[in-house]
Formats: C-alpha cells, sequence, structure tokens
C-alpha cells in the first residue's frame, strides 16, 4: 500500500464476488459497486426497489460497459426480506466481501413489521442478520471480509442501544437514535471479527465511515424523498458543504481490498475525518467497550432468532 491510498490502489478484482447493499444511484454503495466493478469484480447489487437497483445497473454499466452485475431484491429494514434475500444469495457461490452499506438516517420514529425502531432495524439488525445468513458462503471464499459502514455521528452517542429493541423507552430522538445505530455498527464489527477468530473462520470484519459525504441521506430521512421542494434545498445545502460520494466511497474501497487487519475502522483523513483520503482512524471509547459488545451481539442474535458464527 502507498503512503495515501488512492483509487487505483484497488488490486485487480477478477475472479471475486461482492455483494453491496444500497446501491442507490450517486450513493457510497453506487460509487463502491463501480470502482470493484471497474476492476474486475462480480458484483451483486442489493437493494429494496429493483427498478432504482436497475437504475444503478445503467449508470454503472454507462461507464464500465462489460461490467458484471447481478441484481438482489433486500430491504433490510424487513427480517423476512433479509432471509429470503439471503436465501436467493445461494446461487451466487462463494462470497468473498460483502458491504454493509445500506442504511437510514434519521427518520421520523416507526415501527417495522418486526416490531423493532427503523433506524436500529435497517442499519444493525437487518445487516447483522444478513451477515450470518452469508456467512457460510463467506467462508467458502477461503478469504471473505465483511465491511460495515459506520459514521462519525457513532461518537455522538451516549450509551450503547442494549434495551429491548421491541419497546419504546421515553420520547424518541431521531439522531440519538441515529448515532447508536452508527455505534452499534462498530460494536457488532469488533464483536464478529472476535468471534470469527474464535471459531477459525477464513473471514474477517471491518469497518468504515465516509467522512462528511454528499449523498441524498440526510433529505431522505428528514423529509421522505431526495428531491423535490424542501428535500433539494436539503439535498443542495449537504453538497455545498460535503466532499463528492464518489470520494466518501473510497474508505468502504479501501477497507473492502486493501490487506487490513480484522476489526480496522476506516475513515478519510482531513479535519476531523470529514473529508479527505481513507486511513486507519480511532472511535469512541464506548465503541471499544468489549461488553457493550458482547451484550448487544446477544439482543441481536435473540431479536433475529439466529445465533453465529
Amino acid at each position: 500500500m502507498s503512503a495515501t491510498w488512492r483509487v487505483d490502489d484497488v488490486p485487480d478484482q477478477s475472479g471475486r464476488t461482492v455483494l453491496v447493499t444500497g446501491p442507490t444511484v450517486g450513493g457510497l454503495g453506487h460509487h463502491t459497486a463501480l470502482e470493484l466493478a471497474r476492476k474486475g469484480a462480480y458484483v451483486v447489487l442489493a437493494g429494496r426497489t429493483l427498478t432504482k437497483v436497475d437504475e444503478t445497473v445503467s449508470a454503472i454499466r454507462a461507464e464500465v460497459p462489460r461490467a458484471q452485475l447481478e441484481t438482489l431484491e433486500l430491504d433490510l429494514a424487513s427480517l423476512g426480506s433479509v432471509r429470503k434475500a439471503a436465501a436467493a444469495a445461494a446461487v451466487f457461490g462463494p462470497i468473498d466481501v460483502l458491504v454493509n452499506n445500506a442504511g437510514v438516517m434519521g427518520t421520523p420514529y416507526s415501527r417495522t413489521e418486526d416490531g423493532l425502531e427503523l433506524q436500529m432495524a435497517t442499519n444493525h439488525f437487518g445487516p447483522f442478520l444478513l451477515t450470518g445468513l452469508l456467512l457460510p458462503q463467506l467462508a467458502e471464499s477461503g478469504d471473505g471480509r465483511v465491511v460495515t459502514v459506520s459514521s462519525l455521528m457513532h461518537s455522538v452517542a451516549r450509551k450503547a442501544p442494549l434495551g429491548d429493541p421491541t419497546r419504546k423507552k421515553g420520547r424518541y430522538a431521531r439522531w440519538p437514535v441515529y448515532a447508536q445505530s452508527k455505534l452499534a455498527n462498530l460494536l457488532f464489527t469488533a464483536e464478529l471479527d472476535r468471534r470469527l477468530r474464535e471459531a477459525g473462520k477464513p473471514v474477517t470484519a471491518v469497518a468504515a465511515h465516509p467522512g462528511f459525504a454528499g449523498t441524498h441521506l440526510v433529505a431522505n430521512g428528514q423529509t421522505g424523498r431526495s428531491s423535490g421542494g424542501i428535500a433539494s434545498i436539503l439535498d443542495a445545502a449537504v453538497k455545498g458543504v460535503s466532499q463528492p460520494a464518489y470520494a466518501g466511497a473510497w474508505p468502504s474501497l479501501m477497507a473492502a481490498t486493501d490487506d487490513l487487519p480484522g476489526n480496522t475502522y476506516v475513515g478519510p483523513d482531513g479535519f476531523r475525518q470529514m473529508t479527505g483520503t481513507p486511513r486507519i482512524v480511532g472511535r469512541s471509547k464506548l465503541a471499544r467497550d468489549e461488553e457493550a459488545a458482547r451484550r448487544l451481539w446477544e439482543i441481536s442474535e435473540e431479536t433475529v432468532g439466529l445465533q453465529y458464527p
């Protein structure tokens, strides 16, 4: 690896299968998938709405005409959808990398069909279940990797989300809950990697964050759409003070392809990790709490009905 990581440092991905969740056009998942496809990977684009996933396929093929792409219907807010998607993914054979990229941000209070708060369901419990169900295929690759996309916001969380996830406690505050879901991503990564090593599985778990990247997440979370009226104003405001989405994907690409130890966290190297080229970064004290990671894991297994590794 060079002193400063660049997209050109992504090695040839020919013969490798990568599954990327949340590949909406213009977002982090789109740009992650694009660069991996450019390097020859067989990329599975997993998203909630297949017509939107097909738009990403078209966008990638416009730049990489021979891109090897597949689509998979996946709604991480539904545990049933996750199980269905994982069963359908069996046809892809060994999976070299799973990029848990999809997420929601700052959404109004709502409960999923499984009785879970939407942000925790989409950002943590869905990816937790998906990772466990795909673990046999990741291990089959002989050197699998799980990349989970967290956020700078993880450090805002005052406590880990260790209560009963099916019960509402107190007044709902969308941003503290979002921060907790992103803290959960790092606790999950740490405990997953520890358990994989303990079980002798040929899979490592790492995490990444995009800094402050200009994606539609804020507008979607606040208004339920990415354009039109106030959504377009919000979207333009975010993009005016952030780095482009393609740069926000760089930490995920480094985490997915570089020679890194397990439980590594990658983020931008600029001021307060907001922008810049990717490097290994630190995390909050709460994100290093081994007991919280263990307890969250147990709660998650019970919530999704799956024990692994």
